[in-house]
């Protein structure tokens, strides 16, 4: 894997690089042909450290951030979360496409007894139906607040389109469009 590491507001040191590489290359077990590039960006925001990576796949875009007050528990976070995706796609590609032959199934190395237990992780328990009403993007977040969750859906009075507040990490909102 190539690594591109970078820093925001703190400096790359060869151990953080090393410790970053090793512990991302635990990965490369999971794929057949190792990903290209792998994007890592870390970063020091009042006291957090944050590190974000991307890993670039045909058809599969893999991204995972974790946000702490140590750099190597953060990193270490990242990691596993990245492995956990891995796991659930995997899953998901391998339920789906079992009886076809599909160029994202040969991304990744068979592993049986981690199949059951992912399967079972994606278990739908509840569907939920509601008609939504047109509003703005504020009236909706007031909405959302209302009710305490930490996303709404609901039709764009201005867009005509279905759309998604949500509360990011840092308190502020965030926007989903239908693209």
């Amino acid at each position: 894997m190539n690594y591109s590491i970078r820093g925001q507001q703190i400096e790359v040191t060869e151990a953080l690089r090393e410790y970053v590489e090793k512990k991302l290359s635990r990965l490369e077990r999971y794929f057949e042909a190792p990903a290209s590039d792998v994007s890592v960006t870390l970063s020091v925001t009042r006291d957090l450290h944050n590190v974000e990576v991307t890993i670039p796949m045909p058809g599969l875009l893999l991204r995972a951030e974790h946000r702490s007050k140590d750099m190597y528990a953060s990193i270490d976070a990242v990691v596993d979360k990245l492995e956990r995706q891995i796991r659930k796609h995997k899953t998901k590609v391998n339920r789906k496409f079992r009886q076809r032959d599909d160029s994202l199934n040969l991304l990744f190395r068979e592993e049986p007894s981690v199949a059951h237990e992912e399967e079972d992780m994606l278990e739908l328990v509840r569907t939920k139906r509601f008609t939504l009403k047109p509003m703005d993007v504020e009236e909706a977040i007031l909405q959302m607040n209302m009710i305490g969750h930490s996303f709404f859906v609901f039709s764009n009075a201005d867009t005509k389109e279905v759309n998604v507040v949500y509360r990011r990490d840092d308190g502020r909102y965030g926007l989903i469009e239908q693209g």
